[in-house]
């Protein structure tokens, strides 16, 4: 193998490393954006399990109510 073709394996080797770490980046961020998404996505369910508990004590309430009612008339 003469130094030309050395030269060029290296080149090729260090532009498939350039790309690599490209792609390292991309992923990384990526990933943030995710982590992001995904913490907000536990925060919106949290906020709709906690309104689907108060709706349904609302609910319980009325029926007891109306349970109330009924047995006093």
């Amino acid at each position: 193998m003469d130094q030309a073709e050395l030269l060029a394996q290296l080149k090729s080797l260090a532009d498939r490393v350039e790309q690599l770490a490209e792609r390292s980046r991309r992923l990384s961020e990526e990933n943030r954006s995710l982590r992001q998404q995904q913490e907000q996505l536990v925060g919106e369910r949290s906020a709709l399990l906690a309104k689907n508990e108060q709706a349904r004590a609302r609910v319980e309430a009325m029926i007891a109510r109306l349970k109330s009612l009924e047995q006093h008339t």
